[in-house]
This record gives C-alpha cells, structure tokens and sequence, in this order.
C-alpha cells in the first residue's frame, strides 16, 4: 500500500487551518457540549432553583447573585484567571498571571487533550463560576449586593485560582504528589462549601424571623432547577477525561447511580424519623450524591458509586438533621442553603472514600500513569498496602489544604470588602428585600405566604394558614 493511500483521509475529517493535525473534531465537540451542559447548570439552573427556593422578598436578588457571579468571572477569567490556574508555574500552588485573549495562544492545542486552548478556558470557565454561584448560596436573604460585587472577583483571583492550580495543573503541588479529584470534590464542592460557610461568619445571619421561617416561594420552579442540575452533571463529570472515551462514559454513569441512591437515602431518612417523604429533602439528598462522587466518577466502579450515594445520603444528613441542632458554632452561622453540609461534607466524605476506592485499572486510564493512584481497598488486594495508604493521606492533605487555604482567604476577602462597604444590608433593607435591594420584584402578588389581610380575595383569609415545613424543608442545598 503507498504512503499516499495511507494518509488520505475523507473531506470531513482532512487536516487543514481550521482543524490542525493535533485536534479531535469529536473529542473537541463532546468538550464543547460537557462545558455547555456545566454552564446551564448555574445559567439558568441555580438561578432558578435559587430563585424558587427562598423567601418570595428574596427572589429576585437571590436568582441575580447568581447571574452576577458568572458574568463576572468570565471575564475575570479570561483577562487573569485561567493563566492563574493552569499556566506556567510561578509558585508550586499559583501559576503566572496572564491573559487567555491572543489568538495565536487560544488557537494552539490545550495542555490536555486534542483540543485548542479557547476551548479549554471555556470549560474550566464553568466550573469557576459555578463555585462562586455555591458560595452565593449561603449568602442568601441578607448580603449587600454591592459588596457581593467586590466578593467575586477577590475571591476567584487569590482563593480559586490558588486551589486549581494547586490540584489540577500538571504542575501543581498536590498534583504532582498524586491526589485523586476526578471532577472538582476539592476544588469546587469543598472549596465553595467552606468559603459559603467562612463567608456566612463574616456576613452575619438574616432577620430572625427568616431564619425561624423561610419557606421556598416555588417548590415546582426549585425542581426545575435542581433537574437542571442534575442532568447538567453529565457534563461536569463526563467533560473531565477530556476526551470522548469509555471513561468519561463510566463516569456519567456512575454519577447518576450514586446520585439516585442517595436521593432514596435521604429519602428513607426523611420518611423514618419525620414520617413525611420532603421533596426539599429528596432534592438535597441528589446534591449530595452529585457531589460525593465528583472526585471519583471515573475511577471507581459502579458497586462503589452505589456505596458512595448511601453514605452520601447518610452522613450529610446527619450533619445537617443532628450534629448541626447541637453544634453552637453551627448554630450561630447563618448558612442559607446548607452548603456546608451539601458541599463541604459531602465533598469532603467523596474526596475520602475515592482514597479507598480509586481502582488501578481505572486511574491508569484516566491519568495514563500507574505510579500513584490506587485505593486503600486495592492495595491491600495486590499487595500494594503502602501505596493505598499513601493515597488515603494525600486526600487527607487535600482536604486540610483546601480547609485552611479557604478560611483564610475568604476571612481576608470579607475583611478587605468591609473596608469598602457593608458586607450586609441594613435591617430595613432586610425587611423590604429585593424592592429594597433592586427595586424590582419577582412576583407581582402579595404577602410572603402569610394569611391575607384587607384585599379582594379576604374570602381566603378563613383558610388555614400553611403548615410549617418538615425539618428537611428548613434548609436547602
């Protein structure tokens, strides 16, 4: 066979300028797909689930956090923070600072897999942005929008930046030392989860009365946005092999598995010790799930996604149902949306169970290396105890790393923007809420779910007022 006949290809799929040698058309197509189905779920995901689940006075600001926060970090982004995160070293834990906008550099094939660099700042773009959307929700009901403002890009530029690098830049510290977090357990849930709740602390909590009682407006609309969630985790764990492989499809699946069985863990508990199955309750034990299992959808088998969703179904429950009624210090931080028990926890509990279930086979085919990276239950399989151990410690290292690292970089954040203006609204502004904070409102209708007084649907006013929310309803995500 000649040489000519081996490199002919079909018009479609012929080199030329637009698709050079090294690029993939359909690994550089699913990267596109995996980062739009990531960006739908903050864009319009947890704006509405935002929106629907708090306080109807709150609707409108809550939901516009959100869009705030991921306008804002694009930017940011591509002037600063992707070079920051995955560009050439300046630190062990922090790369260069410079800016993603050149052609030639955008055009050129992305540290990673068969695809250019325009296309991989789009995608770690949202995965960014959705970390500070989490943060948002611990926020909710009480934080000065314009202090939010500042928040964003502070805390992406010296505390997110430091956390990608740190773990998913070839040449970061912990990276290279071989910590396990397939799709960001650590640097998104973890990292948003303690940052949310640091922020809380220095924001102060809501009026006492939205604390006591602080129904969702639109429980259907909530749903939605927890749907948009879900399915878009088919992006954020599928997406991270960076390439369209039989990993990424392993991850996928396995993401859903462990997703739907802590959503009937929650579930049971719910309906075992409150005696009402909560759709608020379902919905956190989904997150949950979703979240456990980002560090480890691609490196575990199927069996253990199932006993990663039951722990994650359990233990955060727990947390939130128990520990949290007894914990003073839990009890005084005003976390709106329970990230800490959602993100932190959870994120936590997966980056720890990855440690014991990360399967050789499976790491190989991810990271290409055979070095590192087995799980403590493997190594005492093959022989390689010492080796499991190791990983299980170098997840330990991970979470204290990013624990410290957030508390001390969003106290620092919270303490300069306080400097500027008020971390929180004023309490008449609370009272008001978003006609307050924006002058606009969400719904046209009246009353925040109260009994209604002095209108021309008086005739309602004989009717029960709404009962009081099960325990799982009182917190969300």
């Amino acid at each position: 066979m000649s040489n000519s006949t081996l490199v002919a290809l079909p018009p479609n799929l012929a080199f030329n300028d637009a698709s050079p040698e090294w690029m993939n058309k359909a690994d550089n197509a699913w990267q596109l797909i995996a980062a739009t189905l990531v960006g739908l779920q903050s864009v319009p995901g947890l704006i509405i689930l935002y929106g629907g689940a708090v306080k109807k006075k709150w609707a409108v600001n809550s939901a516009f956090m959100a869009l705030y926060a991921f306008a804002c970090v694009l930017v940011c982004w591509v002037c600063w923070g992707y070079r920051l995160s995955f560009g050439s070293e300046f630190i062990p834990v922090w790369g260069k600072v410079n800016v993603a906008l050149d052609q030639k550099y955008l055009l050129e094939q992305a540290f990673a897999g068969m695809f250019p660099n325009a296309t991989m700042v789009f995608f770690q773009f949202v995965f960014a942005a959705i970390t500070l959307i989490l943060i948002a929700g611990a926020l909710l009901g009480r934080m000065n929008f314009y202090a939010w403002m500042l928040f964003v890009p502070l805390w992406l530029t010296f505390s997110y930046t430091v956390g990608a690098f740190t773990i998913w830049s070839l040449n970061g510290w912990l990276a290279t030392m071989g910590i396990i977090d397939y799709s960001g357990g650590y640097v998104i849930h973890l990292s948003s989860g303690v940052a949310g709740f640091t922020a809380a602390y220095w924001v102060g909590p809501r009026l006492t009365k939205d604390r006591e009682r602080f129904p969702p407006n639109n429980i259907i609309l909530m749903l939605a946005g927890a749907g948009l969630l879900w399915m878009g985790w088919t992006g954020f764990n599928g997406g991270d092999p960076y390439v369209a492989s039989s990993d990424a499809s392993l991850a996928v699946l396995n993401t859903h598995v462990c997703a739907a069985t802590s959503l009937l863990t929650w579930l049971i508990l719910d309906v075992a010790f409150f005696g009402k199955p909560s759709v608020i309750g379902a919905v956190q034990g989904m997150i949950t799930g979703l979240v456990c299992i980002t560090p480890a959808a691609g490196v575990v088998q199927g069996w253990a996604a199932i006993i990663m969703g039951v722990c994650s179904g359990s233990i955060p429950w727990f947390t939130m149902m128990v520990v949290h009624k007894k914990s003073e210090l839990l009890q005084k931080v005003d976390d709106t949306m329970a990230v800490f028990h959602t993100h932190a926890v959870a994120g936590s509990l997966g980056g720890l169970l990855t440690g014991l279930f990360a399967q050789p086979h499976l790491n190989y085919l991810f990271y290409g290396k055979t070095v590192h990276y087995v799980g403590l239950f493997y190594g005492f399989h093959t022989g390689r105890v010492g080796a499991g151990f190791r990983q299980v410690g170098i997840q330990c290292l991970g979470i204290v790393f990013v624990v410290v690292l957030n508390v001390v970089v969003t106290s620092l954040v919270c303490l300069l923007v306080q400097l500027v203006v008020p971390l929180r609204m004023s309490e008449e502004d609370m009272e008001i809420g978003d006609e307050a904070a924006h002058g606009e409102e969400a719904y046209a209708i009246w009353g925040q779910g109260d009994r209604l007084e002095n209108s021309r649907y008086s005739t309602y006013n004989d009717m029960e007022a709404p009962s009081k929310p099960t325990s799982s309803q009182v917190e969300m995500v």
